[in-house]
């Protein structure tokens, strides 16, 4: 007895100030966590809507069923649909990309909570208290948890008038893939001594686990493929919300969330604060890197490879789309329409080349915003002070991140333009131009950011809901048929809508000119203003 309560008087120290480490989580993340839950939430629970509007009746419906099943390449983009009804249809067509933004809201939370805080020292004064040795790791898990369960809540009431089983299993199966992430971050965290590539590693495991998804749903019409299985995506769609659930899957979610964290838990006990088990390498001081410009290239480089390969392979699938987009909703009105108003009026094909051209658009604000705060994140940690310290000014090392921001999305979106081309085959330069003219509109937006992060630091991060609220704009804004006043309040929504449409400069120019003007007023801003201590 006293050697039984010795090892839980042990647990228990190890896990001493979790509930104050929790609360502190969850207070720092009062903003963003609400707004990755709300745009998720809302973007499933807009969906009922949407295809009562597009597919009325079961006819219409069973219509859609029969076209999808016989078309692999919608399979592997969205996946297989196993009912008609609308609560499935639901589940089909928002499943992967709503479990695939729960995963990234996982990860970036459990990441932010664990590395990021040894790596800029502050985890180190905080177990200076009386704070367990895995508390850190505790809090971090169940903020994720916390985000992931109001997720689960949301999404769960909001369907329920399509059927509460249903609706229950499609909660739980969001709330399992996030806390599958959250647990696999936790590792990557104790395995990297970076927070960069903690990020980075788990989500190349994220994209592989949607890669291994489409392959799979690409060769099979009812989820079965082995490729599927090994995806946690795959599993949610194989839990069939509002088909006949399965709930033993929810087995899976269960036993890989416990595997992981007891791996994770492990990890995080055999290691010193602020060390890992995967040491950073050592570079030179010099040559390659003996320039600020160099230097931010050797930082970036990797978020540009992963960003560059994925767009060329969304533009490649994409355009392997076209030709079965435009005959799947030929003749369906209200999508058509809907097409219409995202791509404009010049013909079908034309109209789905111009709505996807501008989604990725819009995903390419996401880069922007990423790359642009990496000058926040290199201030914040404290590693620009020996940087500045040297023959290098301000503006100078702010330039060298902001010409890798601004010209590495010119690099996607021709990357983007030129897999179109692969995949449709035809109209290159159309399609490329296409691509290009989102350019404008996804600068600003980079603008914002960069005068975001010169006035105010603290509201840096800010900018990722301008980015986030623009693509909620540009994607459920069309299919709620919103008016004008709202779809004008994006960027992208004064562009041209190439191809197809009438080349308009003045907007171009305008967008442009708009962002030059932010980035202007953000270096002057940063120039005037004292860094973060």
């Amino acid at each position: 007895m006293t050697t039984l309560a010795m090892r839980a008087s042990s647990r228990s120290r190890q896990l001493a100030g979790t509930g104050t480490l929790l609360r502190f989580a969850l207070r720092r993340d009062r903003v963003t966590t609400p707004v990755w839950v709300a745009v998720n939430a809302l973007m499933v629970l807009s969906m009922p809507g949407t295809l009562r509007s597009l597919y009325g009746t079961t006819a219409e419906r069973v219509g859609l069923v029969d076209q999808l099943e016989s078309n692999a390449s919608f399979r592997a983009l969205i996946g297989p649909v196993f009912d008609t009804s609308v609560g499935a249809l639901t589940a089909w067509r928002v499943g992967v990309y709503a479990a695939a933004l729960g995963a990234a809201m996982s990860l970036l939370i459990v990441v932010r909570h664990t590395r990021d805080e040894e790596e800029s020292g502050r985890q180190e004064l905080v177990a200076s208290g009386a704070v367990g040795r895995r508390a850190p790791l505790t809090a971090a898990l169940l903020a994720a948890a916390v985000a992931d369960a109001a997720l689960a809540l949301l999404v769960t009431a909001g369907l329920a008038g399509q059927g509460a089983g249903g609706a229950l299993a499609f909660g739980l199966g969001l709330a399992g893939v996030g806390m599958v992430f959250a647990t696999m971050a936790a590792i990557v965290a104790q395995l990297t001594e970076s927070a960069r590539l903690a990020r980075g590693l788990t989500a190349a495991v994220l994209g592989a686990a949607f890669v291994l998804r489409a392959a799979g749903d690409s060769a099979t019409d009812d989820g079965s493929s082995p490729l599927t299985w090994l995806s946690p995506l795959g599993w949610l769609e194989n839990l069939r919300s509002f088909a006949d659930e399965r709930w033993w899957v929810l087995a899976l979610f269960a036993a890989a969330v416990a595997a992981q964290a007891v791996v994770a838990y492990a990890l995080a006990g055999r290691r010193d604060i602020g060390m890992s088990f995967l040491p950073t390498r050592p570079g030179p001081a010099t040559g390659r890197l003996g320039t600020a410009g160099a230097l931010a290239w050797r930082l970036q480089r990797g978020g540009v490879l992963g960003w560059s390969i994925g767009f060329f392979l969304a533009g490649v699938v994409y355009g392997g789309l076209t030709d079965g987009a435009a005959d799947l909703v030929r003749d369906n009105d209200s999508a058509r329409r809907i097409f219409e108003r995202m791509g404009g009026q010049s013909g079908l094909t034309d109209a789905f080349l111009a709505s996807m051209t501008g989604m990725l658009g819009m995903i390419a604000a996401l880069y922007v915003v990423a790359s642009v705060l990496r000058l926040h994140g290199e201030e914040t940690s404290g590693r620009v002070e020996p940087v500045l310290a040297c023959a290098v000014g301000r503006l100078r090392w702010a330039a060298s991140h902001l010409t890798i921001a601004f010209g590495g999305s010119a690099l996607i979106m021709t990357l983007a333009g030129l897999g179109f081309a692969v995949g449709y085959g035809r109209e290159v330069v159309p399609i490329l131009g296409a691509c290009l003219v989102q350019l404008p509109a996804v600068w600003v937006i980079g603008g914002a950011a960069v005068l975001l992060y010169g006035v105010a630091p603290r509201l840096a991060p800010a900018a990722w809901g301008v980015a986030v609220a623009v693509l909620l704009i540009g994607w459920v804004g069309p299919a709620l048929d919103a008016p004008r006043i709202v779809l004008d309040l994006s960027p992208f929504g004064h562009l041209p809508k190439l191809p197809g449409g009438a080349m308009q400069w003045t907007p171009v120019l305008t967008l442009t000119g708009l962002a030059v003007a932010l980035v202007a007023a953000g270096l002057a801003a940063l120039r005037r203003r004292d860094l973060a201590g």
